[in-house]
């Protein structure tokens, strides 16, 4: 599984986005009319022809369920498949192999801990610690296990600039504490995460720590052993690869202790009507036929992510965000959500007089994919007193064209609105 464009993407000190954009055929292709300025990675990132191409060569040339063949297709398509577990081992500097978890993505990666590994240890009166920016991914599994158990969810705020109240945090980390779960970087705000700090302060209670990775994978340099979190989870859409993939990380001490999340085949070890044996992980945790041509795919969108380089991603994502804010602070009646000291390339704002559905909506109309609505983050626009907002999103295929893109059709939208 190689990744078969030329690993020349730096030029001087930032990214050679002509290049990059090359890779992306999505992002030649107009709309309306008009240049695609594409900004709405954190929803889900477009896909570069080499990870278009592992797919569908998956299909075309050796596709075959796998772990169960003694056929040469059978045996490519688990050698390729499996093939994958180390690739996301380095990606995110795991210590073994087997705490790579492949799943659906991020939302199944925290059900799935939320039910094998923190339910079983819950009592009424227990607490699971979250924050006010958290997805409902991150939010809803917590609820739904603690009207089960008698346990509480309960919520660190933030200040109004997006940045996590750690004050409040260390309040709310009492002995009643089972479990916190916290975003990496916020989808909403952009802001990141102290979850170094978060971790420690967690660990020095013994309370285990899930990082919901998701914005973070894909945009800066993770190491999972450095940060210290005991589960970590991303999805393969938003780093580039296909859709329903994505991976848990655990450490492996925990996976052994926990019990299977789903039973059915390739997730046992054996099987009569009087009694079942698991696999051990991370084979217990995928039962049925996976997304195997997905999976391959993923394992490419890393290893092209990597030639690219996390550090100049986030270098270049960063001068975009500085360029974004400023260019769109010059429009009369601009707000931002979100403006914390560490932020990622994410820009939440409000327009005055405008609506974020119907600005979407004239966005589109001048080529601009942007995302208008809550963000899956219903309780942050309550936070901020909005129905929605409009996010602007950053890849590494973005640059200042297209945020000179957007200031026009902003004020296209002015205009319109009077």
């Amino acid at each position: 599984m190689s990744v078969t464009r030329e690993s020349e993407a730096l030029s001087g000190h930032g990214l050679d986005v002509a290049r990059i954009r090359a890779d992306f055929p999505v992002l030649h292709k107009p709309v309306n009319g008009k240049r695609l300025a594409f900004l709405d990675s954190g929803a889900s990132a477009q896909k570069p022809q080499c990870v278009i191409d592992a797919e569908r060569e998956c299909y075309e040339s050796y596709y075959a369920n796998i772990h169960r063949g003694v056929y040469q297709l059978s045996q490519r398509s688990t050698q390729a498949y499996e093939g994958v577990r180390p690739i996301v081992q380095r990606f995110i500097h795991a210590a073994d192999e087997r705490e790579i978890v492949f799943v659906r993505g991020a939302t199944e990666a925290i059900n799935l801990v939320a039910q094998s590994f923190v339910r079983p240890k819950l009592n009424p009166g227990d607490e699971i610690l979250i924050t006010e920016m958290e997805h409902h991914a991150n939010i809803v599994p917590w609820q739904m296990i603690a009207e089960e158990t008698g346990a509480k969810v309960v919520v660190a705020p933030i200040f109004d600039n997006g940045e996590l109240d750690m004050a409040a945090f260390r309040e709310r980390l009492t002995a009643r504490t089972r479990f916190v779960s916290v975003v990496h970087v916020s989808n909403t705000l952009g802001t990141i995460n102290p979850v170094e700090e978060i971790i420690t302060l967690a660990h020095e209670r013994d309370i285990p720590v899930l990082v919901d990775g998701a914005q973070s994978a894909p945009h800066m340099p993770v190491d999972v052993q450095a940060m210290g979190a005991d589960f970590y989870c991303f999805s393969a859409h938003k780093t580039y690869g296909p859709s329903g993939v994505g991976v848990l990380w655990g450490k492996l001490e925990h996976l052994e202790a926990m019990p299977p999340y789903q039973g059915g085949g390739d997730m046992i070890r054996t099987v009569s009507f009087e009694k079942t044996t698991y696999a051990a992980p991370p084979q217990r945790f995928e039962a049925g036929t996976p997304n195997i041509a997905g999976t391959i795919a993923l394992g490419t969108a890393l290893e092209y992510i990597e030639s690219v380089g996390r550090e100049a991603i986030s270098a270049h994502e960063h001068g975009l965000l500085e360029y974004g804010m400023e260019a769109l602070a010059e429009i009369d009646g601009m707000r931002f959500i979100g403006t914390a000291e560490h932020k990622a390339g994410v820009i939440s704002f409000v327009l005055e007089g405008a609506h974020p559905h119907d600005m979407g909506t004239i966005l589109d109309m001048e080529g601009i994919a942007v995302r208008a609505g809550h963000h899956c983050t219903q309780p942050l626009m309550t936070r901020y007193g909005v129905p929605a907002t409009v996010r602007a999103s950053f890849g590494m295929y973005n640059d200042r064209d297209d945020v000179d893109q957007l200031v026009g059709g902003l004020r296209r939208v002015k205009e319109f609105f009077g």
